[in-house]
Formats: structure tokens, C-alpha cells, sequence
């Protein structure tokens, strides 16, 4: 399969942003370390000339970006059970338990999502490279819930563009700390580095992207809420950091909020619902994830 190449005009709005930042937020099925890469190999041409991952794009820029043939995988496949929710030739739908990585990175080489589906596919989408196949977006760790998988690189595009394009449908369900008297409301919120913290995300607004989240009150509990949300942006913790940004962090969060609380072992955060148009049979699904059951416990105790 050969170099496929993308073209974008930069718009007014958008001048003196990164030019891997504004890659990456073109282009949300690529991670932004391998946008830069690309950019690196020369492979990024703004008006004609290779430029530097810093370039500070300007309003009418024409950036032409060429993305290589998928890379072979070299990943150990192995033999980890699967919640499968859906699946056919061209994608599946996985159910994610608390715990498990998504994909490979230091650290983490084994046990992950992507180590799993490598002994359950034969093909997986190579365009994010050897460690992320198929991973067109993905959860954190001690997040449980719904992934979309792309077993093709054709897939692997329009599911990237419907994420980009916020046709992509997302619902999570997370407990918080305190009461949220609004029974709705938006986080509207830009979200970057940490300033000092470089592990952690925060609401800056220097090197930061736009990022929205809309939450609807389920119930309230004598110290606690839960809630209902719905991402329009998908940033990196986006949730957790807009969550503790308010002034209500998710239980049990170990970077954003009380680690272990109410004996969670991780954050009370499920990606409960996912559904976007089929890129092949061109119809619209809806997949759906019940609460864990150590989720449910919690309530229970609370109830």
C-alpha cells in the first residue's frame, strides 16, 4: 500500500498554532507523537518546503502531509479473553476492563488491548504503527467501556474523521466527589500539559486545544453525584481533568483526585455508550456497556 497524501489550507482562526498541534487535531485517528515523526522525516510540506514540528502556521497555509504505508506489526500477540460486543470484517467493538493498557508503550509491553486482539485478528489497521494497530481512539487504563477497533486501513480514516468531525457518539457514566446542585451543564474548558507536572493534563490555556464536555445529573448521593456525560472533543483525560477543574473529581481518580476512595480501585469512570455510521454498510450503530460490577457495588453501598 503506498503514501497517501493529505492537503489543508490553514484557516484564520487557526494561525500561529503548532504545526504538529494543528496536524494532530486535523487528524485524531494519528497520535500527535507520530504526526511529529512525519514531520521530522520531512514529510509535512508547508507551501512546498519541509518544516520544523514549532512552525507556527499562518492563515493560508497550504500544508501537505504524506502519510506512509502501514507499518508491519511487532507485537507479541497473546492470549488475553476478549468482551467482545460486536464484530465483522472490518471492525470490532471491545468491552474494556479496569486495569488493562490499550497499547504498548515503556513500561507496559505485555498484557495490554492490543496484544489481545493481536491473537484474536488476523489483520488490524497499521496507520497508527507498531504499537497502537486498530486503535482509532482510546480509554485510560482504570477507565472500563466501549472501544472501536479497525481491522483496515480504510476503516481505521472515516472512523478517525467521524472522531474529528464530532460525529462519533460518546456517553460516559462517572461517579464524582460532592453534590453538582445544576441538574446539566458544559465544561468548556481548553486542555495541555501540566505545566509542571508533565505526566499530567490541566485547563491551560498556553499550548492547550479546545476541549468541551457536557454532563447531566443522574443522582445524587449524600456526598457524592452521578453523572452522565457526553464528549464533543476527545482530549487526553479529558473528563478526569475537567471533572477536578470544577471542583468535583471522579472517585477513586489516583492523578486528579482521591486515590482508593470509597475503595475503588481506580476511577468510577465507564464508557458506557458508542455509536457513529458503519464506514463499510454505511448505516448507524449503537453499542452499549452495562456499569462493571465493582462500579455497581459502590452504588449500591451508597444507595
Amino acid at each position: 500500500m503506498g503514501t497517501e497524501s493529505i492537503k489543508l489550507i490553514v484557516e484564520e482562526e487557526n494561525k500561529k498554532e503548532r504545526l504538529d498541534a494543528y496536524l494532530a487535531a486535523r487528524m485524531e485517528g494519528l497520535s500527535r507523537s507520530y504526526i511529529q515523526r512525519i514531520i521530522d522525516e520531512d514529510s509535512a510540506l508547508v507551501n512546498g518546503k519541509p518544516a520544523k514540528r514549532n512552525y507556527r502556521v499562518a492563515a493560508g497555509d497550504e500544508i501537505v502531509i504524506a502519510i506512509p504505508a502501514a507499518q508491519p506489526l511487532n507485537v507479541e500477540p497473546e492470549d488475553i479473553p476478549l468482551d467482545i460486543v460486536y464484530e465483522d470484517d472490518d471492525l470490532l467493538i471491545v468491552n474494556k476492563p479496569a486495569g488493562m493498557v490499550v497499547h504498548p508503550a515503556p513500561g507496559n509491553y505485555s498484557g495490554t488491548l492490543v496484544n489481545a486482539l493481536l491473537a484474536h485478528c488476523e489483520r488490524l489497521s497499521g496507520i497508527n504503527g507498531a504499537y497502537r494497530p486498530g486503535i482509532v481512539h482510546r480509554i485510560d487504563k482504570d477507565t472500563t467501556g466501549l472501544l472501536a477497533v479497525a481491522k483496515n486501513e480504510r476503516v481505521h480514516r472515516e472512523l478517525a474523521r467521524q472522531l474529528k468531525d464530532h460525529h462519533i457518539s460518546r456517553k460516559y457514566i462517572a461517579l464524582v466527589s460532592g453534590i453538582i446542585a445544576e441538574d446539566a451543564g458544559i465544561v468548556d474548558a481548553p486542555i495541555g500539559r501540566h505545566p509542571v507536572n508533565r505526566k499530567k493534563m490541566a485547563v491551560v490555556t498556553k499550548n492547550s486545544r479546545k476541549a468541551v464536555t457536557h454532563f447531566s445529573v443522574i443522582k445524587r448521593y449524600s456526598r457524592f453525584t452521578l453523572l452522565e456525560l457526553r464528549l464533543e472533543t476527545g482530549r487526553t483525560h479529558q473528563i478526569r481533568v475537567h471533572m477536578a477543574y470544577i471542583g468535583h473529581p471522579v472517585v477513586g481518580d489516583p492523578v486528579y483526585g482521591k486515590e482508593g476512595e470509597l475503595g475503588s480501585g481506580g476511577q468510577l469512570l465507564h464508557a458506557a455508550e458508542l455509536g457513529f455510521i458503519h464506514p463499510v454498510k454505511g448505516v448507524y450503530m449503537k453499542f452499549e456497556a452495562p456499569i462493571p460490577k465493582e462500579f455497581q457495588r459502590i452504588l449500591n453501598e451508597l444507595e
